[in-house]
């Protein structure tokens, strides 16, 4: 009886430690901090920077809200009265320069921050976004295709606009892209005003479509839906690499290029907990995710080589002033719906 007593209160002991672990695991769980945060990341990204952040901060749970650019920084814009996010990241630094000029950002200087290059960060001191890698204008040609068609392979952006190639090119639509609107910005602020207007005057009898996304026009051209598709290294990166007939094409006059960057909302009610997460990107860890697939990121030796992204690449980057394309949005926007809109993808 005395065995069977013990063997009993054994039990009843493990039951108790069982439900104490259970309920600490509980509490721990619940005590997790929600951050809020607001994306353009592709989605292919996303999983492995909330994984490796909540393994380095396992009291905070990454909830992202996922849209292109144009459509997170037109609701960010829309929300000016009543912010929702706790922060911002992997959106675009021309959108983010935009929000800042309209205070709504918290500046800060990310422990390491010194480590990072300057040249992909705000200059203001502290920063009020820091970036994270450097995308850039690609275009992706399927030279199958192109053969059916006795297309000869462009190697400019003026190559573009010839008649040859009417009615074979998508590219991303301005407004709902950030690829889209830095190639729009870079050709203005490249050709200048009345040139850049011209140039895509002439562009558009060649555009068959205006897609919602930076991805798309290069799936498309993967996939043979059309022989030519504007689009971005990352996008491209990824069809050539599943084996798609592309060739990736860097146009002679340079490329327009954008930053993605993490910045803090000034509202939030989670400061510490946004602090940690802008930390974080801009550690050599954070980094080092970015470089699965990007191959130009903030923290200079991490970066490593892309199937079809040429060594120079940093090189063909175009002239680039963050915040006259911020400034010049809403002017540009309209001008560009004005006179293409009619091409645009059914949203």
């Amino acid at each position: 009886m005395t065995m069977i007593r013990s063997a009993r209160h054994m039990a009843t002991g493990l039951c108790i430690a069982a439900m104490g672990l259970a309920a600490s695991g509980l509490a721990s769980a619940q005590q997790r901090t929600p951050l809020l945060v607001y994306t353009a990341l592709e989605t292919d990204a996303m999983k492995l920077y909330k994984d490796t952040f909540e393994k380095a901060n396992p009291d905070i749970e990454v909830k992202w809200v996922r849209d292109s650019t144009g459509i997170v920084t037109a609701k960010l814009l829309a929300e000016k009265a009543n912010p929702q996010a706790d922060v911002v990241a992997g959106l675009a630094a021309s959108s983010l320069a935009l929000l800042e000029q309209e205070g709504m950002l918290q500046a800060y200087e990310p422990k390491g921050f010194k480590e990072l290059n300057p040249a992909y960060s705000d200059a203001a001191r502290p920063p009020s976004w820091v970036g994270m890698d450097v995308w850039a204008a690609t275009i992706c040609f399927n030279r199958v295709e192109a053969k059916k068609l006795g297309l000869p392979k462009p190697e400019s952006w003026a190559d573009l606009a010839k008649p040859i190639y009417k009615g074979t090119i998508t590219m991303p639509h301005p407004a709902s892209s950030g690829t889209g609107y830095l190639d729009v910005s870079s050709w203005l602020q490249n050709m200048g005003d009345a040139n850049g207007w011209k140039y895509m005057d002439a562009l558009h009898q060649n555009v068959a479509q205006y897609v919602h996304s930076g991805s798309k026009p290069c799936k498309q051209a993967g996939a043979g839906e059309f022989p030519i598709g504007i689009s971005f290294e990352f996008r491209a990166h990824q069809v050539k690499k599943s084996g798609a007939p592309v060739d990736l094409i860097f146009p002679k006059e340079g490329l327009g290029w954008d930053i993605e960057a993490t910045s803090i909302m000034k509202t939030t009610k989670k400061m510490e907990q946004a602090k940690r997460f802008a930390d974080w990107m801009a550690s050599k860890e954070a980094n080092t995710v970015t470089s699965n697939w990007w191959a130009v990121v903030a923290y200079p030796g991490v970066a490593s080589r892309l199937e079809g992204i040429p060594d120079n690449f940093e090189k063909l980057l175009a002239k680039n002033d963050f915040q006259w394309a911020a400034k010049n949005r809403e002017r540009i926007l309209a001008e560009w719906s004005k006179r293409y809109e009619g091409k645009a993808e059914p949203k």
